[in-house]
Protein backbone atom coordinates (compact mmCIF):
# COMPACT_ATOMS: atom_id res chain seq x y z
CA UNK A 1 0.00 0.00 0.00
CA UNK A 2 2.75 2.38 0.67
CA UNK A 3 3.84 2.58 -3.28
CA UNK A 4 0.00 3.35 -4.51
CA UNK A 5 0.39 6.79 -4.67
CA UNK A 6 3.91 6.67 -6.74
CA UNK A 7 1.76 3.87 -9.26
CA UNK A 8 -1.25 6.10 -8.84
CA UNK A 9 1.08 9.18 -10.41
CA UNK A 10 2.60 6.84 -13.03
CA UNK A 11 -0.90 5.99 -14.17
CA UNK A 12 -2.11 9.59 -14.20
CA UNK A 13 1.62 10.71 -15.94
CA UNK A 14 0.81 7.63 -18.32
CA UNK A 15 -2.95 8.63 -19.55
CA UNK A 16 -1.33 12.53 -20.19
CA UNK A 17 1.06 11.57 -22.10
CA UNK A 18 -1.33 9.31 -24.21
CA UNK A 19 -3.62 11.77 -24.85
CA UNK A 20 -0.43 13.75 -26.48
CA UNK A 21 0.52 17.69 -26.54
CA UNK A 22 -1.93 20.04 -26.31
CA UNK A 23 -4.37 18.28 -23.77
CA UNK A 24 -5.99 20.21 -21.12
CA UNK A 25 -7.92 18.06 -17.85
CA UNK A 26 -8.97 18.44 -14.64
CA UNK A 27 -8.82 16.49 -11.62
CA UNK A 28 -11.94 14.71 -12.59
CA UNK A 29 -10.04 13.24 -15.79
CA UNK A 30 -8.11 10.94 -13.22
CA UNK A 31 -10.82 9.98 -10.29
CA UNK A 32 -10.71 6.24 -11.56
CA UNK A 33 -7.53 5.89 -10.59
CA UNK A 34 -7.40 6.65 -7.45
CA UNK A 35 -8.75 9.32 -4.68
CA UNK A 36 -9.03 12.68 -5.20
CA UNK A 37 -7.04 13.54 -2.65
CA UNK A 38 -3.73 11.27 -3.99
CA UNK A 39 -4.68 12.11 -7.65
CA UNK A 40 -4.30 16.10 -6.62
CA UNK A 41 -1.04 15.09 -5.18
CA UNK A 42 -0.16 13.33 -8.67
CA UNK A 43 -0.69 16.49 -10.16
CA UNK A 44 1.24 18.51 -7.82
CA UNK A 45 4.34 16.45 -7.99
CA UNK A 46 4.13 16.39 -11.99
CA UNK A 47 3.47 20.64 -12.29
CA UNK A 48 6.50 20.84 -9.55
CA UNK A 49 8.43 18.14 -12.12
CA UNK A 50 7.41 20.61 -15.06
CA UNK A 51 6.13 17.83 -17.02
CA UNK A 52 2.40 19.54 -16.64
CA UNK A 53 1.30 23.36 -16.45
CA UNK A 54 -0.94 24.39 -14.22
CA UNK A 55 -3.12 27.03 -16.06
CA UNK A 56 -6.03 27.52 -13.46
CA UNK A 57 -7.41 26.10 -10.03
CA UNK A 58 -8.15 22.59 -11.05
CA UNK A 59 -7.37 23.08 -14.44
CA UNK A 60 -3.69 21.80 -16.33
CA UNK A 61 -2.39 21.12 -19.50
CA UNK A 62 0.23 19.04 -21.62
CA UNK A 63 2.03 22.21 -23.04
CA UNK A 64 3.16 21.79 -26.63
CA UNK A 65 6.62 23.67 -26.50
CA UNK A 66 8.02 25.62 -29.81
CA UNK A 67 11.95 25.57 -30.39
CA UNK A 68 11.90 29.37 -30.50
CA UNK A 69 9.14 30.73 -28.82
CA UNK A 70 9.06 28.08 -25.62
CA UNK A 71 5.59 27.07 -24.13
CA UNK A 72 2.81 27.60 -26.41
CA UNK A 73 -0.90 28.84 -24.91
CA UNK A 74 -3.37 26.17 -24.34
CA UNK A 75 -6.67 25.95 -27.23
CA UNK A 76 -9.15 27.74 -26.19
CA UNK A 77 -11.33 24.91 -27.46
CA UNK A 78 -9.15 22.56 -25.66
CA UNK A 79 -9.76 24.29 -22.28
CA UNK A 80 -13.32 24.90 -22.86
CA UNK A 81 -13.82 20.94 -23.49
CA UNK A 82 -12.38 20.06 -20.18
CA UNK A 83 -14.72 22.36 -18.43
CA UNK A 84 -17.43 21.16 -20.56
CA UNK A 85 -16.21 17.44 -19.01
CA UNK A 86 -15.83 18.42 -15.45
CA UNK A 87 -19.25 20.06 -15.63
CA UNK A 88 -20.79 17.22 -17.76
CA UNK A 89 -22.40 20.47 -20.26
CA UNK A 90 -22.59 20.62 -23.54
CA UNK A 91 -20.78 24.11 -25.63
CA UNK A 92 -21.38 25.72 -28.43
CA UNK A 93 -18.74 28.17 -29.70
CA UNK A 94 -20.04 31.49 -30.84
CA UNK A 95 -19.33 34.83 -31.80
CA UNK A 96 -15.74 35.86 -33.43
CA UNK A 97 -14.42 32.29 -32.43
CA UNK A 98 -17.06 30.44 -34.26
CA UNK A 99 -16.47 32.56 -37.62
CA UNK A 100 -12.97 31.64 -37.13
CA UNK A 101 -13.15 28.06 -36.33
CA UNK A 102 -14.71 27.95 -40.36
CA UNK A 103 -11.96 30.18 -42.06
CA UNK A 104 -14.71 33.57 -41.97
CA UNK A 105 -12.24 35.92 -39.96
CA UNK A 106 -8.57 35.52 -39.17
CA UNK A 107 -8.70 37.08 -35.94
CA UNK A 108 -9.15 34.67 -32.41
CA UNK A 109 -10.69 37.41 -30.07
CA UNK A 110 -9.12 37.59 -26.88
CA UNK A 111 -12.49 36.66 -25.20
CA UNK A 112 -13.59 33.31 -26.37
CA UNK A 113 -17.61 32.71 -25.81
CA UNK A 114 -18.82 29.43 -25.18
CA UNK A 115 -22.85 29.17 -24.93
CA UNK A 116 -23.74 26.16 -22.30
CA UNK A 117 -26.68 24.60 -20.99
CA UNK A 118 -24.73 24.41 -17.43
CA UNK A 119 -23.65 27.55 -15.30
CA UNK A 120 -21.84 30.78 -16.49
CA UNK A 121 -18.38 30.92 -15.71
CA UNK A 122 -15.68 32.85 -16.89
CA UNK A 123 -11.83 31.50 -16.71
CA UNK A 124 -8.36 33.84 -17.68
CA UNK A 125 -5.73 31.89 -19.16
CA UNK A 126 -2.69 34.25 -20.06
CA UNK A 127 -3.67 36.74 -22.49
CA UNK A 128 -7.09 34.89 -23.26
CA UNK A 129 -10.71 34.68 -21.62
CA UNK A 130 -12.92 31.32 -21.76
CA UNK A 131 -16.33 32.42 -21.40
CA UNK A 132 -19.32 29.89 -21.37
CA UNK A 133 -22.45 31.66 -21.09
CA UNK A 134 -25.45 29.79 -19.68
CA UNK A 135 -28.26 29.90 -22.63
CA UNK A 136 -31.46 28.83 -23.84
CA UNK A 137 -32.50 25.42 -24.82
CA UNK A 138 -33.38 26.75 -28.20
CA UNK A 139 -29.59 28.25 -28.89
CA UNK A 140 -28.44 24.55 -27.54
CA UNK A 141 -30.30 22.66 -30.24
CA UNK A 142 -27.36 22.32 -32.36
CA UNK A 143 -24.62 22.21 -29.85
CA UNK A 144 -21.84 20.09 -31.24
CA UNK A 145 -22.80 20.18 -34.43
CA UNK A 146 -21.72 21.75 -37.71
CA UNK A 147 -24.89 23.76 -38.01
CA UNK A 148 -24.60 25.39 -34.66
CA UNK A 149 -21.23 26.73 -35.56
CA UNK A 150 -22.61 28.29 -38.86
CA UNK A 151 -25.57 29.51 -37.44
CA UNK A 152 -23.15 31.49 -34.76
CA UNK A 153 -20.79 32.31 -37.17
CA UNK A 154 -23.24 33.86 -39.51
CA UNK A 155 -25.09 35.47 -36.66
CA UNK A 156 -21.87 37.19 -35.74
CA UNK A 157 -21.03 38.49 -38.96
CA UNK A 158 -24.52 39.80 -39.38
CA UNK A 159 -27.20 39.61 -42.42
CA UNK A 160 -25.25 42.66 -44.13
CA UNK A 161 -21.91 41.11 -43.96
CA UNK A 162 -22.96 37.41 -45.83
CA UNK A 163 -22.45 38.05 -49.24
CA UNK A 164 -22.12 34.91 -52.10
CA UNK A 165 -18.04 35.18 -51.27
CA UNK A 166 -19.11 34.25 -47.47
CA UNK A 167 -21.39 31.49 -49.08
CA UNK A 168 -18.84 29.95 -51.16
CA UNK A 169 -16.56 30.10 -48.52
CA UNK A 170 -18.61 28.22 -45.97
CA UNK A 171 -19.69 25.92 -49.40
CA UNK A 172 -16.13 24.66 -50.21
CA UNK A 173 -14.54 24.05 -46.16
CA UNK A 174 -18.28 21.59 -45.51
CA UNK A 175 -18.26 17.89 -46.32
CA UNK A 176 -21.27 16.28 -48.33
CA UNK A 177 -22.26 15.18 -44.83
CA UNK A 178 -21.62 18.39 -42.95
CA UNK A 179 -24.38 19.73 -45.62
CA UNK A 180 -26.76 17.21 -44.92
CA UNK A 181 -26.84 18.65 -41.67
CA UNK A 182 -27.53 21.76 -42.68
CA UNK A 183 -30.43 20.56 -44.29
CA UNK A 184 -31.46 18.78 -41.49
CA UNK A 185 -31.11 21.64 -38.54
CA UNK A 186 -32.84 24.34 -40.84
CA UNK A 187 -35.65 24.68 -38.15
CA UNK A 188 -33.33 25.58 -35.32
CA UNK A 189 -31.93 28.88 -36.82
CA UNK A 190 -33.65 31.97 -37.51
CA UNK A 191 -35.15 32.72 -41.23
CA UNK A 192 -32.15 34.66 -42.66
CA UNK A 193 -29.56 32.53 -41.22
CA UNK A 194 -31.50 29.23 -42.56
CA UNK A 195 -32.02 30.97 -46.16
CA UNK A 196 -27.90 31.04 -46.43
CA UNK A 197 -28.06 27.56 -44.98
CA UNK A 198 -30.10 26.42 -47.41
CA UNK A 199 -27.71 28.16 -50.08
CA UNK A 200 -24.45 26.68 -48.46
CA UNK A 201 -26.58 22.78 -48.52
CA UNK A 202 -27.33 23.12 -52.33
Amino acid sequence: MAHQPQTIAKAVLDRIRGHGRGWVFTPRDFLDLGARGTVATALKRHTDAGRIRQLARGLYDYPRSHPQIGQLAPAADAIAQALAGRDAVRLQPTGGYAANQLGLSDQVPMKVVFLTDGPSRRVVVGWQAIVLRRTTPRNMATAGHVSGLVIQALRFLGRRHVDQAVTERLRSRLTTKDRAVLRRDLRHAPTWIADVMRRVAG
